[in-house]
């Protein structure tokens, strides 16, 4: 089971200076004496039109200052927004929604285990294809099924490109460890429909390594205790190399239930697919 699904806060900036003397009016200016041919002013009054055109003045000042902070203020969150390094057909929306970032191109760690089929396997044997790797529990019921319908959907959405994709998982459930585990949980998920579909698990020891490696927590307090687990794809490139990094998503109904609206579950697919294609060409 995962962490609960991603939240986002909306604050309200600070105002600026100028926006504060927008609200607050202009300050009241020292008296200064005027060459006129009428009479001189009383003490504390100004002719109408000099003072029209003192509001006049701090109000366009106002205007211009509070324009030139929305303006960087929109550049910082653009830039912010996005991180560099993200394909540029993966719009921001779609990055943020992943919550993927770019890696820095360093050798994947490499295992060696054996799959759902009972084939005993290296990671290196997969170098020339795109890898789509997660962390799974077999006996998950909560967002294990999810990023298994998206990895479904991904593999269809690669269309000519899904033979150059390989789509795979290791256990993170000590309890469960068995072939047979793993077996059916990929045939229950419809995960045996793509070719290229590796479910992986071994002794509790290599599977604890592995974990590390990628920096994927898995708390496992006991064989009836729900297993929580990092919920994490990486993508490596065909040169066996980490290239991007996702976190995939969950809701819960008010019941526990997990659960993802049919629209985010389409573009996590989708998107999925988009960061295969980019590392595929």
């Amino acid at each position: 089971m995962p962490l609960p699904a991603r939240k986002s806060a909306l604050m309200t900036p600070k105002p600026s200076p100028g926006q504060q003397a927008a609200r607050s009016g202009p300050a009241a200016a020292p008296d200064a004496a005027v060459p006129s041919p009428g009479p001189v002013p009383g003490p504390g009054r100004r002719p109408a039109r000099l003072l029209a055109l003192g509001v006049i003045a701090v109000l366009l000042l106002a205007v211009v200052v509070t324009a030139a902070y929305l303006t960087l203020r929109q550049r910082n969150t653009t830039s912010v927004s996005r991180p560099s390094g993200i394909p540029a057909d993966i719009s921001t929306s779609l990055a943020n929604l992943m919550l993927l970032s770019p890696l820095p191109r360093q050798p994947a760690p490499g295992f060696t285990l054996t799959d759902q089929a009972g084939r005993t396997m290296a990671l290196s044997a997969l170098r020339g294809k795109v890898v789509v790797l997660e962390f799974m529990d077999p006996h998950c019921v909560d967002i294990c099924p999810i990023v298994s319908q998206e990895f479904v959907d991904a593999y269809r959405d690669l269309g000519p490109l899904a033979p150059k994709v390989a789509f795979i998982a290791v256990n993170v459930n000590q309890y469960h460890a068995a072939v047979a585990d793993v077996a059916a949980f990929s045939r229950e998920h419809a995960l045996t429909t793509i070719p290229g579909w590796h479910f992986f698990t071994g002794p509790v020891p290599a599977l604890q390594a592995i974990w590390r490696n990628y920096h994927i927590d898995v708390q496992a307090p006991n064989p009836n205790a729900d297993i929580l687990h990092t919920s994490a794809i990486y993508f490596i490139d065909p040169q066996g190399r980490e290239a991007f990094l996702a976190s995939p998503m969950v809701d819960h109904t008010q019941k526990g239930a997990a659960f993802l609206p049919a629209g985010q579950l389409t573009t996590w697919g989708q998107g999925i697919a988009l960061v295969a294609r980019h590392l595929a060409r």
